[in-house]
């Protein structure tokens, strides 16, 4: 009796052992299942073939760059360097295609030596100038943005139609960056557990010293894993730009948070010698799945990386508590002895998958639909008041006349604009409005809203080559031309200006300095002495006007192509802001018509951002009822100064 108790008592504790050591050896697969379920419980939209291929195309850059930065994190290392690398990859191969003339075999060649020279600079910094690899790779991401950035001289540069190819479908359903996403990581997987430079990995993140002493070659290693490296880096921003249709020199930045976070997240230790590519892939796929599910609940965007950051600190914590509890190292690519075991782990994950969609099939079979028109608005920022006050105008519009607005925020990244725009599609709505960071590199994302037959309707921005029912914008070159004839009549039309730009490769910065520089045409004595890109921020604004000072004292002006950065710039100018160099803005932002009543900042190019919103959801509403809407509606900009601020209705 003793014995069958005790028999029965162990076998529970070894059961339940047994689950505990399962979920902590698998804690990422466990992890993307939970959220599976609970996403699709929360939204019937969630869990359709057409939102599970977009998650797959969601996933695809941030998981290939993630796969090469599982070598480095393997061997302990850190590489910080590789959404740079790959947006200098992109750009290197459409300039040297499109403008150079290259074929584009040989462009593609070279876009892909490109990342492999970036890799092994920061493998020999590290491995023989003894740089610690943040540094190293920190040093790196600075350069490889800044080569992207003179190579296009901070503009988009279109794709080779060959190449763009990689972000299209195959069978008109089968995306193609999915299929490169898993070639790419079987590739990895390979590499880590069946080769003798992945097995070097091991080594070296488990002991450098160790692995020293053996006999291994750690310096050359080294050079190999980070080449490794800046090679997936490369083969990201080819897919990334083709699934833009454009290289763009601000691609894929802070891509390499989201490649190190997917990497620990699925398993691997900061500390070096345990990691995966299966782990690694799920963990890209964790975060493809959490920013898709909170936009198909219309989650603000700043809780989302809110709600990113807690899971990452939850991986971390997850990778201790499983340490502590003797949890199987990961040290195999492959799985090694223990393929069995993990095929019954993937298998048991497939039946509760299955499981998953036939109860949420149940689930929302039979809901009601309503009758509330639903639309979707993709915002370029909101990290700047004039696209905040876009997003009031809409908000208000959209309250008063009863419609469901679901808002997203891009920051200013063309991707994550296009992935945002996919969940749209997903989520059935009626209509969609975007604000795109780029009219060229949204195309692509435009064209896939074209298909499904949702009307679509562009604000302040166009878009370029999709059909948009409506454009509601201000004219930003017509802006520039404004400002520049209000400057130079205020200076008497002689004087030495200096411009502050917005960020690289934006139409906005494009077109307000074109119109500007167009205008300045009139007045032959206003002489240029400087342009300094800002990125749309009062701090940068400050930063580079208190630099230009000191290279041009004496200047009687400044153009700022949006108010932010001119109130940076009143702020270094100081007392001289408003009296002896006049500054003009753009957009008329509360603070800077504050600043244009206080007599400090002369003008701003107001573009009534509030009412862009309000007409861009009544456009919507009409589209969405199959009314007629107009194509294009300019809504007048206005030169604001001390004289007419007190009447300007914003």
């Amino acid at each position: 009796m003793a014995t069958d108790t005790l028999k029965s008592t162990t076998g529970a504790r070894g059961a339940s052992g047994g689950l505990r050591r399962l979920l902590l050896d698998n804690g990422a697969l466990t992890a993307l299942i939970i959220l599976v379920v609970a996403l699709s419980a929360l939204s019937g939209n969630f869990l359709t073939t057409d939102n599970l291929l977009n998650i797959g195309v969601q996933a695809a850059v941030t998981a290939i760059l993630a796969f090469g930065v599982t070598f480095v994190i393997v061997s302990a290392g850190i590489d910080l360097s590789v959404g740079s690398v790959a947006a200098l990859s992109a750009t290197v191969l459409a300039w040297s295609a499109a403008e150079q003339g290259v074929p584009v075999a040989l462009a593609v060649v070279l876009a892909v030596v490109v990342g492999i020279a970036a890799g092994l600079v920061n493998g020999f910094l590290i491995a023989y100038g003894k740089l610690p690899p943040f540094i190293a790779t920190l040093a790196m991401l600075s350069v490889g943005r800044g080569l992207s950035l003179v190579i296009s001289e901070g503009n988009p540069i279109a794709f080779p139609d060959s190449v763009s190819h990689l972000g299209d479908t195959l069978g008109n359903w089968l995306p193609v960056p999915v299929l490169v996403m898993i070639v790419m990581g079987l590739v990895a997987a390979f590499v880590l557990g069946r080769t003798y430079i992945g097995r070097s990995m091991y080594a070296i993140g488990g002991n450098e010293e160790a692995a020293r002493l053996s006999g291994l070659r750690v310096s050359r290693q080294k050079l190999a894993i980070y080449a490794l490296s800046g090679l997936f880096a490369a083969v990201a921003g080819i897919v990334l730009a083709s699934r833009l249709s454009s290289a763009q020199p601000q691609a894929a930045n802070g891509y390499e948070l989201d490649a190190i976070a997917a990497v620990v997240i699925g398993g691997a230790s900061l500390a070096g010698g345990t990691g995966k590519a299966s782990g690694t892939l799920i963990g890209a796929l964790i975060l493809a799945v959490l920013r898709n599910g909170l936009n198909l609940l219309n989650v603000s965007t700043f809780w989302q990386q809110v709600v990113i950051g807690v899971v990452i600190a939850l991986a971390v914590l997850l990778d201790t508590v499983r340490r502590k509890a003797g949890a199987t190292p990961v040290t195999s690519g492959l799985g090694g002895g223990g393929k069995g075991r993990q095929a019954a782990t993937y298998g048991l994950a497939a039946v509760a998958t299955v499981a998953v969609i036939g109860a949420t099939s149940l689930l929302h079979n039979g809901g009601s639909s309503s009758t509330t028109p639903r639309v979707g608005l993709a915002i370029s920022t909101l990290n700047n008041p004039f696209y905040v006050s876009l997003r009031a105008g809409a908000q208000a519009e959209a309250k008063k006349l009863g419609v469901d607005l679901t808002v997203t925020d891009a920051q200013n990244d063309a991707s994550q604009q296009a992935n945002q725009l996919q969940n749209f599609t997903s989520s059935a709505l009626d209509v969609v409005i975007v604000n795109a960071v780029d009219s060229d590199a949204v195309t692509p994302a435009a064209k896939a809203v074209n298909k499904t037959g949702t009307p679509l309707i562009a604000v302040d921005r166009s878009v370029n080559n999709a059909d948009s029912a409506s454009f509601v914008a201000s004219d930003n070159i017509t802006g520039g031309k404004l400002a520049a004839k209000a400057l130079a009549e205020k200076l008497g039309g002689t004087g030495r200006i200096v411009i502050l730009q917005g960020q690289a490769g934006t139409s906005a910065s494009r077109e307000r300095g074109a119109g500007f520089a167009e205008g300045l045409k009139a007045y032959p004595g206003i002489k240029v002495v400087a342009k300094q890109p800002a990125d749309w921020d009062r701090t940068k604004g400050l930063d580079a006007m208190t630099n230009l000072m000191q290279a041009h004292p004496d200047i009687d002006g400044v153009f700022a192509e949006n108010d932010e950065m001119a109130l940076g710039a009143l702020k270094a100018l100081g007392s001289k802001a408003g009296k002896s160099v006049q500054v003009i803005g753009f957009d008329g932002t509360a603070d800077g018509l504050k600043a244009v009543e206080a007599g400090t900042l002369y003008a701003s190019v107001a573009q009534q951002p509030t009412e862009l919103g309000r007409i861009a959801v009544q456009n919507a509403v009409k589209a969405a009822a199959g009314d007629k809407v107009e194509k294009s509606v300019m809504v007048p900009v206005k030169v604001v100064t001390k004289e007419n601020v007190a009447g300007f209705g914003g």
